[in-house]
C-alpha cells in the first residue's frame, strides 16, 4: 500500500477564477502533485531495497529525491487549502482570524510590510520555488522563508503556514513569463481561515519542537 496518496482538491477546477484558470488548476493537481506522491512513494520503495540489499552506492540521490518529492507533496497539499474563490483582503479579528493578524503585525510590523516582503521573496525565489509564511518555534514569532526545488533555504523546525507556489506549471498557462502579475493575484485568492487554523497548530505543538523545556 502507498504511504502518500493525492489528496482530492477541497473545490473544483473553476473555483479560483479569475486568478487561476480551470485548466491550470487542473494540469497543476492532476499531473504536478500526482508526480511528487508517486515520486515519494517510488522513492521509498527504492530505499526498503537498498536496506534489503545492503546496497548503499546510490543514497545520496535516494535521500535527495525523497525530500524533494515529500517536500513537493507536502506543499502542494497546504497550497490547495490556503486557496478559495471568496478570499482575499487582509485577515481581521472581526473575521475571527484576530491571533493571526496580531501574529503578523508583531512580526513584521504591519501587515503592508509582511504583504511586500511575501510578494517579493515569492516573486525573486531564483529557479523554481516558493514563498512562503511559517511559524518559527524558538522565537515564536512568523518569518518568511523562500524555499529553493522545495528544500533549501528554510529555518528547521518552521511550520509553513501560507505557501505561494512560483514554480512556472503553476502561472505560466494563464501569466505566461509575467511571475509577479500572478504573485500580486494571488493575494485575492488567501483563505485566511485555513492559515488562522494553521498557525494556531503550529503554536500548539511548538513546545515538542524545542529541546529546551
Amino acid at each position: 500500500m502507498a504511504t502518500y496518496t493525492l489528496p482530492e482538491l477541497p473545490y473544483d477546477y473553476a473555483a479560483l477564477e479569475p486568478v487561476i484558470n480551470p485548466q491550470i488548476v487542473e494540469l497543476h493537481h492532476d499531473k504536478h502533485h500526482a508526480a511528487y506522491v508517486k515520486g515519494a512513494n517510488d522513492t521509498l520503495e527504492q530505499l526498503e531495497e537498498a536496506r534489503d540489499k545492503g546496497t548503499w552506492g546510490a543514497i545520496n540521490g535516494l535521500q535527495k529525491n525523497l525530500a524533494f518529492h515529500l517536500s513537493g507533496h507536502i506543499l502542494h497539499s497546504i497550497y490547495w487549502h490556503n486557496m478559495t474563490g471568496d478570499g482575499g483582503g487582509e485577515p481581521l479579528a472581526a473575521d475571527g482570524v484576530g491571533d493571526l493578524a496580531d501574529a503578523i503585525t508583531e512580526s513584521f510590523g504591519s501587515f503592508a510590510g509582511f504583504k511586500a516582503q511575501l510578494t517579493k521573496a515569492a516573486a525573486t525565489t531564483q529557479g523554481s520555488g516558493w514563498g512562503v509564511l511559517a511559524y518559527e518555534p524558538v522565537s515564536g514569532k512568523l518569518i518568511v522563508e523562500q524555499v529553493y526545488d522545495h528544500q533549501g533555504n528554510v529555518g528547521q523546525g518552521s511550520t509553513p503556514i501560507l505557501v505561494f507556489d512560483a514554480w512556472e506549471h503553476a502561472f505560466y498557462l494563464q501569466y505566461k513569463n509575467q511571475k509577479v502579475d500572478f504573485i500580486d493575484a494571488m493575494w485575492a485568492v488567501v483563505n485566511w481561515q485555513d492559515v488562522a487554523k494553521r498557525y494556531a497548530a503550529a503554536k500548539e505543538r511548538a513546545d515538542v519542537l524545542l529541546l529546551a523545556p
